[in-house]
């Protein structure tokens, strides 16, 4: 790492620290040319993530695109912010995880509604109606029959993930 102030090559770590969340990494580093010291960051450099649209579009995934949905998706519910960032994160995750540049929206968009049936049900069938498009009620029927028979399923294994 070079000196930030006589831009000497030759530095000595003096204090690694992991930052709150564990992202990256805040060393300390004193010049052994001019003895001062300076601060440097690491941070593991992620492949930029693309999306490829329904129309073969390519854009850069954005995690604050995908947080807005998600908000608007939990509008006038009672979901907390700090539960919507957590699902923004868990997605981002996922989708990092994959190890591929490239990543088909309608994967996105499953993982968004994964995320949302367990967060919560109005909030996934506000989400589903956009992202599936809903064209008339028999539609928008069939899927909360869906919702209900999964919730029906989770309630009879015990298993009340809806909840």
């Amino acid at each position: 790492m070079r000196c930030a102030y006589c831009g000497c090559v030759q530095s000595r770590v003096v204090d690694s620290r992991q930052n709150e969340e564990g992202t990256s990494i805040r060393r300390r580093r004193e010049c052994e040319n001019c003895g001062r010291r300076f601060t440097t960051y690491e941070r593991v450099e992620l492949v930029p993530l693309m999306i490829v649209k329904k129309d073969q579009t390519r854009e850069a995934f954005d995690v604050e695109k995908l947080r807005s949905s998600i908000v608007k998706s939990c509008e006038k519910r009672t979901v907390s912010l700090g539960k919507i960032d957590a699902l923004v994160r868990e997605i981002e995750q996922k989708l990092n995880s994959m190890g591929e540049s490239e990543i088909p929206s309608k994967v996105v968009g499953e993982l968004v509604m994964d995320g949302l049936k367990t967060l919560d049900e109005v909030a996934y069938v506000r989400f589903a109606s956009v992202y599936r498009q809903f064209r008339d009620i028999q539609t928008f029927r069939d899927e909360l029959n869906k919702l209900l028979a999964d919730f029906d399923k989770g309630t009879a294994d015990g298993n009340d993930a809806a909840r």
